[in-house]
């Protein structure tokens, strides 16, 4: 397995070794010893699928407490990933990374706690699968507008297919992030 750090502090890139022939593909998706010793020592309590449709777009999310870190990766189809940093002390603070994920690569993103979320459907279908180290808690999720012009995501989409809540999310902005995580203890 060949793990590369990114242009932002805590995200990686994982590369699994393929093993292909005549009969198909086989890889191993996850084993903990293996990515403790790449240096992801996380304990992952929950999994996740979804199902998308050419130019969805879903984001920019992330969880206020606990925190989640995730282990994204593509079973179909094809997306573009992206991790914004909201770290309140970084100095990459509201700065993006992205990278395109896809079932011919099948490489993952680790993003750690303190970052924002998102990604768009490119393929004509997509199925997403990512593991994340807290259960979902609808009270402490924090959801940031997919466009934020102070963010300046440049995203591979122009008109993008979006929930209802990413449609009015706020911009960054409009949280007081050092506040906000100071009041909660994080």
């Amino acid at each position: 397995m060949q793990v590369e750090s990114l242009s932002l502090e805590g995200l990686l890139l994982i590369k699994p070794p393929l093993f292909s022939d005549e009969r198909g593909l086989f890889f191993e998706g996850y084993r903990r010893s293996r990515y403790v010793e790449g240096g992801i020592d996380v304990e992952f309590l929950q999994d996740n699928f979804a199902f998308s449709k050419k130019d969805t777009l879903r984001g920019l999310h992330d969880q206020i407490k606990p925190g989640q870190a995730k282990l994204i990766s593509v079973v179909e189809g094809s997306i573009w990933d992206v991790a914004v940093d909201i770290r309140p002390e970084s100095r990459t603070f509201g700065k993006w990374a992205a990278i395109e994920l896809n079932d011919k690569n099948r490489w993952q993103f680790f993003i750690p706690v303190g970052f924002l979320h998102g990604y768009c459907v490119l393929s004509k279908t997509a199925c997403v699968h990512y593991k994340v180290s807290a259960v979902y808690d609808e009270a402490m999720e924090r959801t940031v507008h997919w466009n934020d012009p102070e963010i300046g995501i440049n995203w591979p989409i122009n008109t993008p297919l979006l929930s209802p809540r990413d449609r009015v999310a706020p911009f960054l902005k409009h949280y007081n992030i050092s506040k906000i995580d100071a009041k909660l203890g994080i």
